[in-house]
């Protein structure tokens, strides 16, 4: 797998438990790439959190709080993490 560089893109990272019946996510969103890389990027997070996942709606929903881990590894990756 090549190293991916977000290029100082900015992206959201956010919680939300709506529709979820009490459970949350960890939703990294305004993320442009194409539907292989979402999934190579979904699967480094993934690994990073210890975690389950996955992508959906052009956003990448990372179980449980993982805010902090999310974020610390998009900045390694290049990413601006708002």
């Amino acid at each position: 797998m090549d190293i991916h560089d977000g290029k100082g893109k900015k992206v959201k990272v956010w919680l939300d438990a709506q529709g979820r019946k009490g459970k949350v996510v960890t939703v990294v969103s305004g993320l442009m790439h194409n539907p292989d890389t979402m999934e190579d990027l979904a699967r480094l997070l993934k690994q990073h959190c210890g975690a389950g996942g996955t992508v959906k709606n052009r956003n990448i929903e990372i179980q449980g709080d993982q805010r902090k881990r999310v974020g610390e590894k998009l900045k390694e990756l290049n990413y601006v993490v708002n």
